[in-house]
């Protein structure tokens, strides 16, 4: 039994029916509500301060101003990666981030974010919303007193901005690169010397030599952070972040002091703004990727024995997790999740998208 569990049980227990009937009734805070959101993210960051914004501005709307939330970049509140410590200390109602920074907490964090090698923004959608990922997202929440809900999606991320050239896995040994979650773990597993910064610091580093590289997000965002300007070469396909979900977490017991409605409102924002977040960085990427070539940016793609060592050390990442029961729970939900949709998906849209671009190009 979890400590909320045993609390609750324990203040019924001596009382009689009556009473535990009244002591079980919700009682909701009254009047307006103003929530604390701590981030991730340095203020006005594309794309996820987006996400940030349009959530807090739904939750309003959806309450008739009932409830409104007040954000606080990275920083202003607490450090980037010191939100959940706070949401869950009560320090802040809620936080806007990506859950994989925290798989120190627990590793089945990284799941809701990405992990290398796993799912699509497509699939991780039909897994949340379709096929038990949400509760396992929220059945993780509760044992550290949080509710959460995933509510951003950058989309597939690039496999990286770099000084040199990477020929081999080779290369990786003593390269100092920051890649949070579990793929950054792999990372380490390829001699990489492995850095966690949230991404109001990852510019200065690069330039003082105190990473040799990084992954960030995708085009759009990585040209307004100026990544262009610190590495020569990018790699737009990468193993880490296939589809990297963001999430919004409240403390649970904000959270069930709301009313039904209200706590609905979140859910609804986050859901909306999930799919919003997504087209958002689709429509962007495109267009700051070719600005990037023309800028004069070197596009590169990995040879096959760099995937292949990147497949091999993400098992080794993976597989040392399965001995939690959680982990194991979410791993196996997920991955059989991601190969019911792909064996579908990989049949009728992955052929219809190549079948198109050819028969268009040859139109032209």
């Amino acid at each position: 039994m979890d400590r909320r569990s045993f609390l609750k049980t324990s203040a019924l227990g001596g009382a009689s029916a009556a009473a535990a009937a009244t002591l079980a009734a919700p009682m909701y805070a009254q009047g307006k509500r103003t929530l604390t959101m701590v981030t991730t993210w340095p203020r006005g960051l594309a794309g996820v301060w987006d996400s940030v914004e349009r959530i807090a501005a739904s939750v309003t709307a959806l309450t008739d101003g009932a409830v409104t939330i007040e954000p606080k970049a990275a920083g202003e509140l607490v450090g980037g990666l010191e939100v959940f410590d706070a949401v869950t200390a009560g320090q802040a109602d809620m936080y806007h981030g990506a859950d994989y920074y925290f798989t120190g907490q627990h590793p089945a964090w990284a799941y809701f974010t990405t992990v290398p090698f796993g799912m699509t923004a497509p699939e991780m959608m039909v897994w949340y919303y379709g096929m038990g990922g949400m509760d396992l997202h929220s059945k993780l929440g509760e044992i550290f007193g949080l509710k959460p809900f995933i509510a951003g999606q950058t989309g597939a991320q690039g496999g990286g901005w770099f000084r040199k050239e990477i020929k081999s896995a080779s290369d990786f040994q003593g390269l100092k690169f920051r890649m949070p979650g579990l793929g950054g773990q792999a990372l380490s597993e390829l001699g990489a010397s492995v850095q966690v910064l949230p991404g109001g610091e990852i510019y200065q580093a690069l330039s003082s030599g105190a990473l040799d590289g990084t992954e960030w997000i995708g085009p759009w965002s990585d040209e307004k952070l100026g990544l262009q300007e610190v590495c020569d070469f990018y790699y737009p396909a990468g193993f880490h972040e296939p589809g990297a979900a963001l999430s919004v977490v409240t403390n649970l017991e904000v959270f069930e002091s709301l009313t039904p409605s209200q706590q609905k409102a979140i859910e609804i924002a986050c859901g909306e703004g999930h799919q919003h977040n997504y087209a958002l960085f689709m429509a962007n990427n495109g267009p700051a990727l070719q600005r990037l070539i023309s800028a004069g940016v070197q596009v590169k793609e990995f040879s096959d024995d760099v995937w292949d060592a990147y497949g091999a050390a993400s098992k080794t990442v993976l597989d040392g997790y399965m001995s939690d029961e959680l982990f194991a729970e979410v791993r196996t939900s997920a991955e059989a999740a991601m190969a019911s949709t792909s064996g579908w998906s990989g049949r009728s849209d992955s052929a219809y998208t190549a079948q198109r671009d050819r028969v268009l190009a040859n139109l032209k």
